[in-house]
């Protein structure tokens, strides 16, 4: 795999386009690791905590597509966000 990836850019540097080290970088690498919290409560059944987890989660990766103006970011973690705050009012309602 990394001969057809060395050949592809035929010794070229390919540079990244995501900042590293920004308020972004930490919310992201945060939310990422939420969700994998949230993920891992959801497989070992362990509600409502999973729902919270993941709601802040996508949360915060919400925030991070408002701070690169990422419309598909944006989308979808708002699109879950509800899902996931409509999955904890059911809970306790």
């Amino acid at each position: 795999m990394m001969k057809r990836i060395a050949s592809r850019t035929r010794g070229k540097m390919i540079n990244k386009i995501t900042p590293t080290g920004g308020l972004t970088w930490y919310v992201k690498w945060i939310s990422s690791f939420i969700l994998l919290i949230g993920m891992t409560l959801t497989s070992l059944d362990i509600s409502p905590y999973n729902l919270f987890f993941h709601a802040i989660g996508v949360f915060g990766w919400f925030i991070v597509g408002m701070m690169w103006n990422d419309r598909a970011i944006i989308f979808i973690n708002a699109i879950a966000f509800s899902i996931f705050l409509t999955g904890v009012i059911n809970f306790y309602v």
